[in-house]
């Protein structure tokens, strides 16, 4: 009886001692998190109790805890690219607005032919066409980036697809004085992919190297055993060797501060947005005063 007595005293004092060890280590916890949560220090929560459990607990907290820093830095970041957006909207609406008010109160003006109110009229025309299509373009990219936006994918000739949309900037071309050097495969090269999305997407590559090049393009459409690529080059001798070419895809960026009628818009946001919707990559590169935008599509497993 007097052994059963002294095993059941070493049972509640051993449970008692255990009890009270983990009931201290969570109080160390809550008092960590407490401070973390007071913002009196970063420092993650530390356990010291060898226990499988309560090591356990410990690190899942600290896995919470990494969660909430990572949510909170892609809140900043973004709260900040909103107002990076915001201010460059409003520069490149301000901008065409401005102008398109000087000249509608020059062509008011009693001291001027008709010739020259004519002028001034076409010239706020076009500065508004210009404006409208900043106010679609940026509708339209919020409409890309929304949950919402599904795309309509199919297998189709994207050689005659690219073929046909070159010529349908002939006219651009001719009017620049550039004649494009075209690459394309003897043979047809099948994408799975929405031939609408593929289409605006090349529409906004070479507009923009139609409306930036020194003179000189080549594009081209090439297929490998992996993927399938679309590239557009441009000679663009002022941009800096050292930037970063990710900016390009930055909505407003500017590549030449000093040149405010240099911005790229957001024809390369919405391509790089559509990209990512069809699952395929954009990316810039620049070498000898060349700028080349290439797409990529992963070949369909057939």
């Amino acid at each position: 009886m007097l052994y059963i007595l002294i095993i059941m005293t070493i049972v509640a004092v051993y449970l008692f001692i255990r009890l009270f060890t983990y009931k201290r280590e969570l109080g160390k916890i809550n008092r960590q998190l407490n401070a973390y949560n007071a913002f009196r220090t970063e420092k993650k929560v530390d356990v010291s109790l060898a226990d499988k459990d309560i090591e356990n607990l410990g690190s899942e907290v600290n896995r919470l805890i990494d969660h909430y820093v990572k949510a909170r830095r892609e809140k900043l970041r973004s709260e900040n690219e909103l107002k990076q957006a915001v201010a460059n909207i409003s520069h490149d609406l301000r901008t065409p607005l401005t102008s398109i008010k000087g000249y509608i109160q020059m062509a008011e003006s009693k001291n001027i032919s008709d010739a020259e109110r004519m002028e001034y009229l076409e010239i706020a025309a076009a500065r508004t066409k210009r404006l409208e299509q900043l106010v679609n373009d940026f509708f339209e990219l919020s409409k890309i980036e929304s949950d919402d936006y599904h795309l309509n994918t199919e297998m189709f000739d994207l050689k005659t697809h690219f073929s046909e949309l070159l010529l349908g900037f002939y006219n651009s071309f001719e009017d620049k004085g550039i004649e494009p050097e075209i690459i394309v495969p003897d043979d047809g090269v099948f994408i799975h992919a929405d031939p609408s999305a593929v289409t605006r997407v090349l529409e906004n590559l070479i507009s923009n190297a139609i409306r930036y090049s020194d003179g000189t393009i080549i594009t081209g459409l090439r297929e490998t055993e992996d993927d399938i690529q679309i590239f557009v080059r441009n000679s663009a001798e002022g941009l800096d060797e050292n930037m970063d070419l990710n900016l390009f895809f930055d909505r407003f960026y500017i590549a030449d501060q000093s040149r405010t009628d240099k911005s790229t818009g957001l024809g390369l946001s919405i391509a790089k947005s559509l990209m990512e919707k069809m699952e395929g990559t954009i990316r810039a590169e620049y070498d000898a005063g060349m700028l080349t935008i290439r797409c990529e599509w992963k070949k369909p497993i057939v």
